[in-house]
Protein backbone atom coordinates (compact mmCIF):
# COMPACT_ATOMS: atom_id res chain seq x y z
CA UNK A 1 0.00 0.00 0.00
CA UNK A 2 1.20 3.52 -0.66
CA UNK A 3 2.86 5.42 2.14
CA UNK A 4 1.31 8.85 2.10
CA UNK A 5 1.68 11.55 4.69
CA UNK A 6 -1.72 13.04 5.24
CA UNK A 7 -1.01 16.69 5.74
CA UNK A 8 -4.19 18.47 4.81
CA UNK A 9 -7.48 17.56 3.31
CA UNK A 10 -10.63 19.55 3.03
CA UNK A 11 -13.86 19.49 1.18
CA UNK A 12 -15.00 22.93 0.28
CA UNK A 13 -18.46 23.92 -0.72
CA UNK A 14 -18.10 26.87 -3.01
CA UNK A 15 -20.80 29.39 -2.18
CA UNK A 16 -23.52 29.97 -4.75
CA UNK A 17 -22.71 33.68 -4.73
CA UNK A 18 -19.30 32.92 -6.25
CA UNK A 19 -21.05 32.20 -9.53
CA UNK A 20 -23.11 34.16 -11.99
CA UNK A 21 -26.86 34.29 -11.54
CA UNK A 22 -28.61 30.97 -12.06
CA UNK A 23 -29.46 30.69 -15.78
CA UNK A 24 -33.09 30.60 -16.83
CA UNK A 25 -32.70 26.92 -17.69
CA UNK A 26 -32.28 26.13 -13.98
CA UNK A 27 -35.20 24.44 -12.26
CA UNK A 28 -37.82 26.85 -10.97
CA UNK A 29 -37.45 25.53 -7.42
CA UNK A 30 -34.70 27.96 -6.48
CA UNK A 31 -31.95 26.14 -8.36
CA UNK A 32 -32.69 22.67 -7.02
CA UNK A 33 -32.50 19.54 -9.11
CA UNK A 34 -30.16 18.51 -11.89
CA UNK A 35 -27.81 21.13 -13.29
CA UNK A 36 -27.31 19.15 -16.52
CA UNK A 37 -28.80 21.90 -18.69
CA UNK A 38 -26.67 24.62 -17.08
CA UNK A 39 -23.32 25.50 -18.64
CA UNK A 40 -20.51 23.87 -16.60
CA UNK A 41 -18.91 27.24 -15.78
CA UNK A 42 -22.16 28.43 -14.16
CA UNK A 43 -22.95 25.33 -12.10
CA UNK A 44 -22.79 25.29 -8.32
CA UNK A 45 -19.88 23.03 -7.35
CA UNK A 46 -18.24 21.16 -4.51
CA UNK A 47 -14.44 20.99 -4.62
CA UNK A 48 -12.33 18.47 -2.73
CA UNK A 49 -8.75 19.56 -1.92
CA UNK A 50 -6.01 17.40 -0.43
CA UNK A 51 -2.25 17.65 0.00
CA UNK A 52 0.48 15.05 0.44
CA UNK A 53 3.81 15.76 2.15
CA UNK A 54 5.38 12.79 0.35
CA UNK A 55 4.26 9.83 -1.73
CA UNK A 56 5.52 6.30 -2.25
CA UNK A 57 4.41 4.19 -5.23
CA UNK A 58 1.36 6.40 -5.65
CA UNK A 59 -0.50 5.86 -8.92
CA UNK A 60 -3.37 8.23 -8.16
CA UNK A 61 -6.73 8.90 -6.53
CA UNK A 62 -10.43 8.26 -7.03
CA UNK A 63 -13.12 10.46 -5.47
CA UNK A 64 -16.40 9.02 -4.18
CA UNK A 65 -19.72 10.70 -3.28
CA UNK A 66 -22.75 9.54 -1.32
CA UNK A 67 -26.04 11.02 -0.20
CA UNK A 68 -25.54 9.85 3.39
CA UNK A 69 -22.57 9.40 5.69
CA UNK A 70 -22.83 5.61 5.45
CA UNK A 71 -23.27 5.56 1.66
CA UNK A 72 -23.67 3.95 -0.70
CA UNK A 73 -20.87 5.85 -2.42
CA UNK A 74 -20.42 6.24 -6.18
CA UNK A 75 -17.04 6.78 -7.83
CA UNK A 76 -17.03 10.20 -9.52
CA UNK A 77 -13.65 10.11 -11.24
CA UNK A 78 -13.89 8.58 -14.72
CA UNK A 79 -10.13 8.03 -14.66
CA UNK A 80 -7.91 8.36 -11.58
CA UNK A 81 -6.38 11.72 -10.71
CA UNK A 82 -2.72 10.94 -11.33
CA UNK A 83 -0.40 10.82 -8.33
CA UNK A 84 3.32 11.52 -8.35
CA UNK A 85 4.78 8.04 -7.88
CA UNK A 86 7.49 8.23 -5.24
CA UNK A 87 8.50 11.70 -4.10
CA UNK A 88 9.48 13.61 -0.98
CA UNK A 89 7.88 16.78 -2.37
CA UNK A 90 4.55 18.24 -1.32
CA UNK A 91 1.75 17.97 -3.89
CA UNK A 92 -1.70 19.54 -3.95
CA UNK A 93 -4.69 17.87 -5.54
CA UNK A 94 -8.26 18.92 -6.27
CA UNK A 95 -11.42 17.47 -7.75
CA UNK A 96 -14.41 19.58 -8.80
CA UNK A 97 -17.87 18.01 -8.60
CA UNK A 98 -20.24 20.01 -10.79
CA UNK A 99 -22.90 17.28 -10.96
CA UNK A 100 -24.52 18.11 -7.63
CA UNK A 101 -28.07 19.09 -6.80
CA UNK A 102 -27.47 22.36 -4.89
CA UNK A 103 -30.34 21.51 -2.50
CA UNK A 104 -28.84 18.21 -1.29
CA UNK A 105 -26.22 17.40 1.32
CA UNK A 106 -23.38 15.18 0.11
CA UNK A 107 -20.62 13.09 1.69
CA UNK A 108 -17.27 12.46 -0.04
CA UNK A 109 -14.03 10.59 0.45
CA UNK A 110 -10.79 10.16 -1.50
CA UNK A 111 -9.23 6.75 -2.15
CA UNK A 112 -5.53 6.36 -2.98
CA UNK A 113 -4.34 3.87 -5.58
CA UNK A 114 -0.83 2.37 -5.38
CA UNK A 115 1.20 1.43 -8.45
CA UNK A 116 0.53 -2.25 -7.62
CA UNK A 117 -3.23 -1.59 -7.86
CA UNK A 118 -3.98 -1.76 -4.13
CA UNK A 119 -6.37 0.85 -2.76
CA UNK A 120 -6.98 2.49 0.59
CA UNK A 121 -9.23 5.22 1.88
CA UNK A 122 -7.05 8.35 2.00
CA UNK A 123 -9.42 10.80 3.70
CA UNK A 124 -12.24 10.39 6.17
CA UNK A 125 -15.78 10.88 4.90
CA UNK A 126 -16.52 14.62 4.52
CA UNK A 127 -19.94 16.23 4.77
CA UNK A 128 -20.86 19.15 2.51
CA UNK A 129 -24.20 20.78 3.31
CA UNK A 130 -26.67 21.93 0.66
CA UNK A 131 -25.96 25.36 -0.77
CA UNK A 132 -29.56 26.24 -1.49
CA UNK A 133 -32.90 25.42 0.03
CA UNK A 134 -35.97 24.58 -2.03
CA UNK A 135 -38.39 27.43 -2.45
CA UNK A 136 -41.31 27.13 -0.10
CA UNK A 137 -44.60 27.97 -1.82
CA UNK A 138 -46.39 30.94 -0.28
CA UNK A 139 -49.66 30.14 1.42
CA UNK A 140 -52.73 32.08 0.30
Amino acid sequence: MPFLHRVLYALLALPAMAFAAVPSSAPASGGCGSQAKIAPAQRVKNTAHWTTASEENNFGYDVYRGESEKGPFVKLTKTPILGNGTTLETHNYAFVDDTIDPCKDYWYYVESIATDGSREKFTPVFHVPAKRHPSVPKRP
